[in-house]
């Protein structure tokens, strides 16, 4: 049973007063847990005739599917990428608006990458996805989902709010602002979140959510979206801070989000004083109303014409060592030349017209591998971003013994030809090996191993 402070507990009879007996319900039921299928590895049609769990379609999310089964994450599928564990309720803000598969779009607030991944499966070879988290050590576990997802065309960044802004001024058509919060809506799942909830945080939270809206809008192209997210119930740091951001940005209008997800969430909640009309387009996202946790979502559209599209022009003239193309030549069918690029002396494969200027990059695209002496030692991001241009191809069936060995770091036969192959569970890249002879050496991260 948990306990919720009397504080919170008051403010929460106070929103949805005849319904708090059924959101204190909800609280003590298990979490519903689910995941998104990666539509950057696998279509949905191909996953679902292969797709060996317990699942059921979630309404609002077209590759999204609650599930029931024990130790998903020790899968091969989800070792290959093929599927990201999220909760359900924290899936809703990335289908608010019908992105263009052209769009750049940035996600501010963006670890461990579960927004930023269901993002970047709307994006197109054009695309590019800008995924911001300002803690180094969320920041590192965001670029290992990233590559763990095979993602092209994703840089991610570890910068404040007010950095990006400088450095990515008016670039962006759309940006998410999953913004840090007091998550009252995460009660069911996190103790600590009930344990550190005051009313003093709630107010900070909304203060600092205020400052990264500002900067957010410094990022947007004319025209653009901001996707408002929380996962909490105040009032302070939801409907109160759109009303506040509207009032601020007179070129701002709060607009309707996509039908899928209106049908499943309840309207935003109009306060004493609230100066914004259409409050009622903001969404929540209840536990005792909907299978997941708590969220809150607004679409904030800039109302000036978007005019001419702008592309940033990258300044990259750093010199491409013959090494590095004559790997590539051996070991892909096919790739663009013009994308192979030099970021921080190491090869990457990357769109040719974006350039992220000085900002702190962990990752950006995806890295090619280390130039050595006369040759290259392939990155693991290597086989999960390109694995399905390879040339050489161990597939190898999700239940079978040399999954199991490959996972655990061993060797095994292979009849497949000398050189660099990447290792597939079921089509799908699961990492790379070295064959030689006959023998698959294995290059699976040590990091990244079943024990």
């Amino acid at each position: 049973m948990i306990q919720l402070p009397q504080k919170f507990a008051e403010r929460m009879k106070v929103l949805l007063g005849d319904e708090y007996e059924s959101y204190v319900e909800s609280l003590n039921k298990a979490p519903v847990r689910a995941f998104r299928v990666n539509t950057d590895k696998i279509s949905l049609s191909d996953f679902e005739k292969i797709n060996p769990f317990n699942t059921e379609k979630i309404p609002y999310v077209e590759n999204g599917f609650y599930f029931t089964d024990e130790k998903v994450g020790n899968h091969p599928y989800h070792h290959a990428g093929m599927i990201y564990v999220q909760e359900p309720g924290a899936m809703a803000p990335a289908e608010c608006v019908e992105i263009d598969p052209d769009w750049y779009i940035l996600d501010m607030c963006s670890a461990p990458g579960g927004k930023s991944s269901q993002l970047k499966n709307k994006l197109g070879e054009k695309g590019v996805l800008v995924s911001n988290e300002i803690i180094p050590s969320r920041c590192k576990i965001l670029t290992g989902n990233i590559e763990r997802l095979g993602l092209k065309n994703v840089v991610t960044t570890c910068m404040d709010t007010g950095k990006l802004a400088k450095i990515f001024s008016e670039t962006f058509d759309l940006v998410m602002v999953d913004a840090p919060c007091s998550g009252e809506g995460m009660f069911r799942k996190e103790e600590i979140a009930v344990s550190e909830w005051s009313e003093d945080n709630v107010k900070n939270c909304a203060e600092r959510q205020k400052e990264i809206l500002e900067n957010a809008v410094k990022t947007l192209k004319n025209g653009g979206y901001i996707i408002y997210a929380t996962c909490t119930f105040s009032l302070e740091e939801n409907e109160m801070v759109i009303d506040w951001f509207l009032k601020n940005h007179p070129d701002f209008e709060l607009v309707r989000v996509k039908k899928c997800v209106e049908e499943n969430t309840c309207d935003g909640i109009k306060f004493e004083g609230c100066e914004c009309e259409n409050i009622n387009l903001a969404r929540r996202f209840y536990p005792h109303k909907s299978r997941g946790e708590g969220q809150f979502m607004a679409v904030i559209h800039n109302k000036n014409s978007s005019g001419e599209v702008y592309k940033i022009q990258r300044k990259n003239n750093a010199k491409i060592d013959k090494t590095v193309y004559d790997f590539l030549g051996d070991t892909l069918k096919d790739y663009d030349k013009e994308k192979v690029i030099m970021h921080k002396d190491t090869p990457v494969y990357f769109v040719p017209d974006f350039s992220v200027g000085n900002a702190t990059v962990f990752s950006c695209g995806v890295t090619i591998g280390e130039v050595r002496k006369n040759y290259i030692q392939p990155h693991h991001q290597f086989f999960m971003g390109l694995g399905d241009k390879f040339k050489r191809k161990i597939d190898l069936s999700c239940d079978s013994a040399e999954i199991k060995k490959y996972l655990h770091g061993e060797e095994f036969e292979t009849d497949c030809a000398n050189g660099w192959a990447v290792v597939t569970v079921d089509g799908c890249a699961l990492g790379g090996a070295k064959v030689v002879n006959g023998r698959a050496k294995n290059h699976y991260p040590k990091g990244l191993r079943v024990k």
